[in-house]
């Protein structure tokens, strides 16, 4: 009982503590003018390896483990996102949520989970779960639906589409609409690049 009560007491200190900063920074933006762009906008790092989200947290980089308790959203990660729904703007590392992965704009690492999206995979990526999702990506989809604009890499699934591609994909249907073969069961084979190949 009282590893329960401690536990559920850290949990609201936290998530206290994360609307306390929350609502002074909504103070300040109230004092100081409003012509700031999101690129002004000043992003902290997290004070702890450790960062529990229990709600959307974008000014916050986090480097080491966040856990999603059910939903986070921070500007960057660098290490291991756990839980139900994470979203951050930069992924690096492992992102292992159980509904939603989403990674804005870059993605170097791996995504886990039933619903994966990124925005650039172009250093590493890779995207395991029933449904990827990426712009361009350099690696691996492997899922039952796999969605790219541009793929330098691998898709593996039921369902393949991209727009342009440097590699294989492999399932039951297979679609590259600027390729030779738009259209192939079984493996279809791209030998456009949108850079230089990653293989």
């Amino acid at each position: 009982m009282k590893k329960v009560l401690f536990t559920v007491t850290m949990a609201a200190a936290c998530a206290w503590a994360q609307e306390a900063t929350k609502s002074d920074g909504e103070k300040a933006a109230d004092i100081q003018p409003t012509q700031q762009t999101a690129r002004e906008v000043k992003v902290e790092k997290a004070s702890w390896p450790v960062w529990l989200a229990f709600n959307s947290t974008k000014n916050i980089d986090v480097v080491g483990f966040r856990l999603t308790l059910p939903y986070g959203a921070c500007e960057g990660l660098t290490g291991f996102d756990l839980g139900v729904f994470g979203r951050c703007r930069y992924m690096e590392g492992f992102q292992l949520n159980l509904l939603r992965n989403e990674a804005e704009d870059v993605l170097s690492g791996f995504q886990g989970g039933i619903y994966n999206t990124a925005g650039r995979a172009d250093v590493l990526g890779l995207q395991a779960g029933l449904w990827n999702e990426a712009q361009s990506i350099r690696g691996v989809q492997a899922g039952v639906i796999n969605i790219a604009n541009a793929v330098t890499g691998f898709q593996i699934g039921l369902i393949n589409r991209s727009e342009s591609l440097y590699g294989v994909q492999i399932g039951a249907v297979n679609v590259i609409r600027e390729g030779e073969w738009p259209f192939m069961p079984i493996i279809n084979i791209g030998f456009e690049s949108f850079g230089s190949p990653a293989f």
